[in-house]
């Protein structure tokens, strides 16, 4: 019994790490749902609140040359009259996986 009893144990964790790996939301994702209103399924910031606010477009040259450390702390602390603070609403790692995404939206 305990021989046939080994492998099962050995499968157990590795199935947990899966699930836990495959349910974490992407930065596409999160971008999808926190970010696109505003700035665009594509980054353009061609959206009505977008135009409006005359948000920068995130694929240009001007955003992709700021650091990650600087497009974490625009999500996380937000900016002034025009974007929301995330730092409560995503976790460290959700707010990096968003930079990451941006970093993907390169023209």
């Amino acid at each position: 019994m305990q021989g046939r009893l080994t492998p099962f144990l050995i499968f157990i964790p590795l199935i947990l790490v899966f699930s836990a790996y495959s349910s974490a939301e992407s930065g596409e994702e999160i971008f999808k749902k926190k970010c696109a209103g505003c700035h665009g399924a594509n980054g353009a910031g061609d959206t009505t609140i977008g135009k409006h606010l005359k948000l920068r477009d995130l694929r240009s040259a001007d955003v992709q040359k700021q650091p990650d450390e600087e497009l974490t702390t625009i999500i996380s602390k937000g900016k002034s009259g025009k974007m929301p603070a995330f730092e409560s609403k995503l976790t460290k790692d959700q707010i990096s996986e968003v930079v990451k995404f941006i970093r993907s939206l390169k023209m």
